[in-house]
């Protein structure tokens, strides 16, 4: 019988997968981290064929830990880092360029020049984003025009852009299916939001050839059918260009497609209007479903796509934090100071501040609501009495004033009292972490006992999808909470702290 759901996370820094049964339990998982490059300051990459080898890897990984049979699998969920870019040969499958991430700022000229140009209320009214290098459409200019031949071959119809998913897609499917769902689309700045389609203007603006861009469907829909390793006739998309198989065999459907951060949006079963959550993981990220309603920032928040119950799309507002998580893995591979992330919270033990010293990680600049890709990573306030383990609680303390300043605004502009926030993501672990961001906010923080909420989400709509689960009722029985941490610091005492990082940003910004 086919009775588990697989779903796949290809994150930023490794992939994971999943295996859930009927009951929406966890079976088994399996990770994998795959390199960082980082050819220039500020500039970051992927190897598209190291990210698909990493979920094989994982695929094969969680199949043998469960001991369960890939002919037992129902269908396939897959969530992804969005606006991170691939371009590939439509008939080799072979990408042209390593990806280019959304952490990478190379193309912050390009959003320059369009700003200049007074495009940035056109790009806003259209995709709901702001003009900047975080999203997919600066990065495939950037592709086609310093990849040589690359603009030719994309105009001839030889190229295939796509995000993460479409690149995972095109590898299971064996080429056949160039697809992608409006939750990634949205992400791109080439997609109209109120149309729900690419939009010709925009991409007439930054000189993307059509013919490079994936067919957009639903996020709950069947997106292909995986291709095995042995097929007559056309060649699956391992053998097109030497990679490994996943290990999956032939006919296995996707049924399910999110951005990560709306596949955690309904992993936390924030289907309707006015239910939020946040991630913890390489980036922050703090999302408000609006439901049917378009609402947007006049303050650097962004106007995206969700998902509802059925895998339709939804309206959401959404602040975007470049670096959370990362701030940790910096103090462990620069700086040296922990040896594992999970090392954070017993080493900050017995201190009961920072003395006065704060952190803003502002390696790749800041994203929302300053929006500045000319801030850098400051780290002020330093005295003789501070030391390694100061730094590391303010390193921490970071994530949450960046929720924060997000948090504050979201309230503002959507008119919505947020009085509970729900958090998943690696970081959410950390007790010191979610206690801080309960004071720091004034308000409660619900954590699930499935962290991994990206995941599980996505499984939820591929089961949803194919019959298993009718929606959000039978959904809610699914989730459990694991802990519930309430504000405990002084008002006062909020003030003064969050007035300090306040200050931090301002200097970071050169803004005095």
């Amino acid at each position: 019988m086919r009775n588990y759901i697989l779903a796949l996370d290809q994150g930023t820094t490794g992939s994971r997968a999943f295996l859930f049964d009927s009951k929406g339990a966890v079976v088994a998982s399996a990770y994998q981290e795959f390199p960082q490059y980082f050819p220039k300051p500020g500039w970051v990459e992927h190897d598209a064929e190291e990210i698909w080898a990493s979920c094989a890897a994982v695929i094969k990984g969680v199949l043998r830990k469960s001991r369960v049979s890939p002919q037992a699998i129902a269908a396939i969920g897959i969530t992804n880092q969005r606006e991170t870019t691939v371009l590939w040969d439509r008939k080799t499958g072979k990408p042209v360029h390593r990806a280019i991430v959304w952490q990478c700022r190379r193309t912050a000229d390009i959003c320059q020049g369009l700003r200049a140009k007074g495009l940035e209320q056109l790009f806003r009214e259209k995709t709901g984003l702001v003009i900047d290098a975080y999203f997919s459409g600066t990065k495939i200019q950037w592709l086609l025009d310093n990849v040589k031949g690359l603009r030719r071959r994309a105009e001839n119809g030889e190229i295939c852009f796509g995000t993460i998913d479409s690149w995972l897609i095109w590898k299971l499917t064996g080429g056949a299916a160039h697809v992608t769902d409006p939750t990634n689309a949205s992400r791109t700045l080439i997609f109209s939001i109120r149309t729900k389609k690419w939009d010709s203007q925009l991409l007439k603006i930054l000189k993307i050839p059509p013919a490079i861009l994936p067919h957009v469907q639903n996020s709950g829909s069947v997106f292909g059918r995986t291709r095995g390793q042995k097929n007559s006739g056309r060649q699956s998309g391992w053998e097109q260009s030497g990679s490994v198989w996943s290990g999956l065999p032939s006919g296995i459907p996707i049924t399910a497609v999110l951005g990560d951060q709306q596949a955690a949006l309904y992993g936390q079963g924030c289907y309707g209007a006015g239910t939020v959550k946040n991630t913890y993981g390489t980036g922050c990220f703090l999302v408000l479903n609006t439901g049917r309603k378009l609402i947007y920032s006049k303050k650097g928040l962004l106007s995206t796509l969700a998902s509802d119950e059925k895998g339709k799309p939804v309206y959401a507002l959404e602040g975007s934090v470049f670096i959370a998580g990362a701030v940790v893995q910096w103090l462990r591979d620069q700086l040296g100071v922990i040896k594992s992330s999970s090392q954070t919270e017993k080493f900050i033990q017995g201190i009961k501040d920072t003395r006065g010293v704060y952190f803003v990680p502002a390696f790749v600049g800041l994203g929302a609501p300053y929006w500045d890709s000319e801030a850098r990573g400051l780290i002020c306030g330093l005295t003789r009495g501070a030391n390694a383990r100061h730094i590391v609680r303010a390193a921490l303390e970071s994530m949450a004033y960046q929720i924060k300043d997000v948090f504050d605004l979201m309230q503002e502009e959507s008119g919505c009292k947020i009085r509970a926030l729900n958090v998943d993501g690696g970081a959410c672990r950390n007790d010191f972490l979610m206690q801080f961001q309960a004071d720091i906010l004034g308000c409660r923080i619900t954590r699930p006992k499935m962290i991994d909420s990206t995941a599980q989400g996505v499984a939820y709509l591929a089961g949803v999808t194919i019959g298993w689960w009718q929606g959000q009722k039978d959904l809610a029985k699914l989730r459990k909470t694991e802990h519930t941490f309430v504000p405990k610091m002084p008002a006062a005492r909020r003030d003064e702290l969050y007035a300090g990082w306040q200050q931090a940003v301002r200097r970071c910004r050169n803004i005095l």
